[in-house]
């Protein structure tokens, strides 16, 4: 136990019995949760922590001001985003290091003009975020979402940019996603449960009535909505989805009536994607067990799954991740030995053609592709020490061009190496590794910091990343490890890390780490880890399970007390992720997420240096999950080392809002890790 417990935070203890399935755990701080977050007492208790992470801070020489200069050395005083076209205007944003937040701007025959100053909106705000900017159709209005506290409940405001002033505001709790309809006098938006969060109406809203339409609602508690505009504009596809089924309605646009129409009942373990040309649906589907799915053509009458004719086959090495048809052409985005491709079919002669990249580890996706009849289509693509570029490509000539660059001032891309490498899991399975450090530095001794997530079906791209620069700059090997979980190698790489096969995220980490040390690249003694909400999950099993092997532990947002959580259907989110997680209303599901549950796995071990961060409004991952994990943590830990809570008053699950203060957050938590190198604690 640590040393100075007199000068550490501890909360009282009142013990809770937990009972289920026979099973009696006692949970000494479940009353930390506090729904309405203003219990003095709790709020006292965070406070303190604070305190006592600043104190230790500030001790230990921790100063965010180091690593943020070099943030603010490395971006343009000015950058502006590139130009999106819709119809005959042009919308875009820029971003200063005056500012917090960002400016939009609209051009129209030649002009530019000011649209919108989110610097004005967060004014006197402790927490302002939006969500983004919807042109009405007949460019009049704009609409976006506003969030004031960072659970990513959004109010819809309208602002009539012929007046340039506010023309109302829907102070409603939707998902920030804004449809307009053809006549841009009403909107589409998806309305949240107020107590789970879940998306679970779609609404009709029309402008300057009080009055709204449900067009949808979902009943099931295990479905969330999501909504997007059709590729030819003409279609609203709603979507109810969980893990492993979905459904689609779509709305007629052009249609004098709001009425929805089926495009596929809802099937076990079905999922599919559609999106329209002009004369037709184009559905992605895994259906006949094709987990990396398959591409189909259907007719706009004939949407049952007799009448679908496949366009691209089924591989069982290649995952279709997404897909844009154009005219003649389709794009699609596919997985393949853990890279992105990016695939040009040809409609007419059904020839293929992949584009080629330079670097041996990458990301690449598409761009903003606004135009059916475009005769180029773009994408973004990046590496681990190259910053994003934009590049059109014809699709015809197959020439290409970049377009835009992100700005990073300094940073020159031969400094620096960027490779990939693949390790053996315990169990055989290839993981690869994607790796940067700088060039001349020695491998053996270089600190190490291992980055982690594998949930969701979600891939962490090895894309460039500036928050993670000023430790490569100071010697650091800075690694994504690409572990099962995620969706890196095709959809049953993430069928391997969730639900029964949780375990294979955990060991694949511990072993990603093991085998870059014993490969000579890092430094066994100054080894550390990184991860963020299930990622911080992740962080808190793998010092359950091997304590000694990291120095030190960044755990941002953590999901850590998931047996807890997913147990009651009252907190956010719950319902929706049991085929992630398991149900422990089903016995071996329970014990399953018991044998991981970093919370319920804590014991007496000389646990590494562990930085815990959250944020008192988080919708995601409830504050009280770390709130609950560091003291308990705390009072079991053998060994030395701090355990540090560091909880945002305001804020939510990516933090503080505004790019500067986001990046102040950053730098402090990459700088405990830079102390902790350079020091025995």
């Amino acid at each position: 136990m640590t040393k100075n417990m007199d000068k550490i935070p501890f909360p009282k203890k009142i013990p809770k019995k937990l009972l289920m399935h026979g099973d009696l755990r006692i949970d000494n701080y479940y009353w930390l949760r506090d729904d309405n977050r203003k219990n003095k007492e709790i709020l006292n208790y965070l406070n303190h922590e604070n305190e006592f992470t600043k104190n230790w801070f500030k001790k230990n020489k921790v100063n965010s001001k180091r690593f943020f200069k070099y943030y603010k050395d490395s971006l343009p005083k000015l950058e502006e985003s590139i130009k999106t076209k819709i119809d005959n205007y042009f919308y875009f944003s820029s971003a200063s290091l005056s500012h917090d937040y960002r400016k939009y701007y609209r051009i129209y025959k030649k002009r530019k003009k000011l649209i919108l100053d989110v610097n004005v909106l967060a004014k006197n705000k402790k927490f302002y975020d939006i969500s983004s900017i919807y042109p009405s159709r007949n460019h009049r209005y704009i609409a976006y979402g506003e969030d004031t506290s960072g659970r990513r409940e959004y109010s819809i405001v309208i602002k009539d940019l012929s007046k340039n002033k506010i023309l109302e505001k829907n102070l409603c709790s939707s998902s920030g996603t804004i449809i307009w309809n053809e006549k841009s006098d009403g909107y589409f938006y998806l309305k949240k449960d107020p107590k789970t969060l879940i998306n679970k109406a779609l609404i009709f809203h029309k402008l300057g009535s009080n009055k709204e339409k449900t067009i949808y609602e979902e009943h099931d508690k295990q479905f969330n909505l999501s909504m997007s505009l059709s590729r030819t504009k003409k279609f609203i596809f709603l979507q109810s989805s969980k893990t492993e089924s979905n459904e689609v309605w779509y709305l007629d646009l052009e249609s004098k009536t709001n009425n929805l129409k089926c495009f596929l009942k809802r099937q076990n373990k079905h999922l599919y994607y559609v999106d329209d040309s002009h004369d037709a649906f184009f559905v992605l589907s895994n259906k006949n067990n094709n987990q990396n799915f398959a591409l189909y053509k259907t007719n706009f009458a004939e949407t049952n799954t007799a009448n679908w004719r496949q366009i691209i086959t089924h591989k069982k090495n290649e995952l279709i991740e997404d897909f844009l048809c154009f005219k003649d052409f389709i794009i699609l985005e596919t997985r393949k030995n853990g890279l992105t491709q990016l695939l040009q079919f040809e409609k007419s002669t059904k020839k293929k053609t992949y584009l080629n990249f330079k670097d041996d580890t990458y990301s690449v996706h598409l761009a903003n592709n606004n135009d059916f009849c475009a005769r180029t289509f773009s994408y973004v693509y990046s590496s681990l020490k190259s910053p994003s570029s934009i590049y059109s490509q014809d699709l015809y000539t197959k020439k290409r061009k970049k377009i835009w660059s992100q700005k990073v001032l300094n940073h020159k891309e031969n400094e620096y190496i960027s490779k990939r490498v693949i390790i053996l899991a315990r169990d055989k399975t290839k993981i690869p590794i994607s790796l940067i450090y700088k060039k001349g530095i020695d491998l053996k001794t270089a600190p190490l910091l291992l980055y982690g997530y594998g949930s969701y079906g979600l891939t962490i791209e090895p894309s460039f990343k500036l928050s993670f620069m000023p430790l490569v700059e100071e010697g650091f090997i800075f690694a994504v490890a690409h572990i099962r979980g995620g969706q890196d190698l095709g959809r049953s790489w993430y069928d391997s890390g969730r639900m029964m096969k949780k375990m294979n995220t955990f060991f694949d980490f511990i072993d990603c780490t093991k085998k870059l040390l014993a490969k000579g690249i890092g430094n066994k003694n100054n080894t550390f880890a990184m991860g963020g909400s299930a990622g911080g999950l992740l962080m808190g099993a793998i010092i359950n399970l091997e304590p000694k092997l990291y120095k030190g532990i960044v755990s941002a947002v953590p999901f850590v007390d998931v047996l807890t959580t997913m147990s009651d259907e009252t907190i956010p989110l719950t319902t929706f992720e049991y085929k992630e997680w398991g149900n422990p209303k089903i016995k071996k599901e329970y014990f399953y997420i018991k044998k991981y549950s970093p919370y319920d796995n804590i014991d007496f071990k000389p646990y590494p240096s562990v930085l815990v961060t959250s944020s008192l409004y988080d919708s995601q991952v409830q504050y009280f999950e770390p709130a609950k994990y560091v003291p308990k943590l705390r009072e079991h830990t053998t060994s030395e080392n701090p355990v540090l809570l560091k909880m945002n008053m305001i804020g939510g699950h990516a933090g503080k809002s505004g790019r500067l203060e986001s990046l102040k957050e950053t730098a402090e938590e990459l700088e405990f890790l830079r102390v902790l190198s350079k020091k025995d604690l």
